[in-house]
């Protein structure tokens, strides 16, 4: 257990900042196999679903959960899954 005040507090913020990183991974994991699923029933249905991924897929470069980098690649085979 952390002694000094400032360490209490890196806990703490470290507590807070791991729940919150859970959260929007498991937002951008639904969200892709959410895309998957609509992939194999609908194709009209997976474009709108594949939109909704790619905003996703940005918020979570944006918040650098991911690199922009990933985020442009994981698109681009999004798209070509799609295709």
């Amino acid at each position: 257990m952390p002694k000094t005040s400032s360490a209490k507090k890196a806990l703490r913020q470290n507590k807070t900042r791991n729940t919150r990183n859970v959260s929007r991974k498991t937002t951008l994991k639904i969200a892709i196999k959410n895309f998957s699923r609509s992939l194999s029933t609908n194709k009209e249905e997976a474009k709108t679903k594949l939109a909704e991924t790619y905003k996703t897929i940005d918020k979570m470069a944006k918040v650098k959960l991911i690199k922009k980098g990933k985020a442009n690649r994981m698109k681009s085979r999004l798209a070509k899954k799609l295709k």
